[in-house]
């Protein structure tokens, strides 16, 4: 496994993690879950957060296209085969 770690300019923190079989890239929102869109498109992550303050929209780019995205407890996982 090999582990990379990315700050954006919010100073969000996202890590990637290279297994033999694919990549997973994480990052830990701090929203609840309901509060959180993704959508994936050509390589990238698109993530719309809702806060009482209107919304916050950014988007990092995946190494791949996505399998599958998950969030739970305001962590966003998205796994890429």
């Amino acid at each position: 496994m090999t582990q990379r770690h990315t700050t954006d300019r919010r100073e969000r923190f996202v890590r990637r993690y290279d297994y033999a079989d694919g990549t997973v890239v994480a990052a830990d929102l701090n929203a609840a879950d309901g509060d959180i869109h993704v959508d994936t498109v050509d390589g990238s992550a698109v993530v719309v957060i809702d806060r009482a303050d209107g919304e916050e929209e950014f988007e990092f780019e995946l190494p791949g296209p996505a399998a599958s995205v998950d969030i739970e407890n305001g962590v966003l996982t998205i796994h890429i085969s």
